[in-house]
């Protein structure tokens, strides 16, 4: 593998998405900012999630790390099926590089760009509700793990996909329902048991569970079974997304 051609292909993803940042960065970060201001402004007095945190506080984290896992999916995705409709990408596809320089480079960049918008939010919504950072390194943790797994669906939905409307299909069927559903505006404490049962079979439950535990020092469920279950799926979505790459899949055609 070549550092140095990995090192070029993600810097290129990087620079393909900050070119746009208004669209790319600032964009997520004001839907976000809205969020907080609808739900937080209606349902402040009537919510508590946990003792002494206000509905606020609670939901900024949420809306944080939902950031992150969309931008990260957006990013990857985005950029390989354009690149396969529009015919570049052809100019990878006679380079010496890899599976896995295609991997990290790709899964790197969306990484930067989930992290860079889910900070752009913490940022502007941090000044709206007092926030503690009780156990920082879960946010870390979390952060990191949630954008890898993100980034490398996205690589996935942009090699399955052959036009818009799939990839379209595909975030609004399967990211954004997962997403929305995982304990963003609300704690599964609050469902009945069925729908807790439910929610804990969603892997992006335990992203948002686990990164809310580095503020409040307080979750649904323990950190350290978050950890195993996102670790364990971040591990099986790239070993598939290395195979996929690896047989070319829908790259040759």
């Amino acid at each position: 593998m070549s550092l140095q051609g990995t090192g070029t292909l993600f810097r290129k993803e990087v620079l393909r998405f900050w070119k746009v940042s208004f669209q790319t960065v600032a964009a997520p970060v004001l839907t976000a900012v809205l969020y907080l201001l609808i739900f937080g402004h209606v349902l402040e007095d009537h919510v508590e999630v946990f003792p002494g945190v206000g509905y606020t506080s609670f939901l900024i984290p949420g809306l944080v790390m939902m950031s992150v896992l969309q931008n990260a999916f957006a990013n990857s995705s985005s950029s390989l099926i354009q690149s396969k409709i529009t015919g570049n990408l052809v100019f990878l596809l006679v380079t010496p590089l890899d599976h896995r320089a295609w991997y990290l480079a790709y899964v790197g960049a969306s990484m930067v760009r989930g992290l860079a918008v889910g900070l752009g939010v913490f940022l502007v919504t941090v000044w709206f509700a007092p926030l503690h950072l009780r156990e920082p390194w879960w946010i870390f943790v979390f952060a990191a793990l949630g954008a890898g797994l993100l980034g490398s669906l996205g690589l996935i939905a942009g090699l399955w996909a052959e036009k818009f409307d799939q990839m379209a299909a595909f975030q609004n069927f399967v990211v954004v329902p997962m997403t929305f559903l995982s304990g963003v505006f609300y704690s599964v404490q609050s469902l009945p048991p069925v729908w807790q049962a439910v929610s804990h079979l969603n892997p992006f439950f335990y992203m948002i569970d686990g990164f809310r535990r580095g503020f409040f020092g307080a979750s649904d469920t323990s950190p350290w079974l978050s950890l195993a279950i996102v670790g364990a799926s971040f591990a099986v979505v790239a070993a598939f997304t290395l195979r996929l790459l690896k047989s070319g899949y829908k790259l040759r055609q």
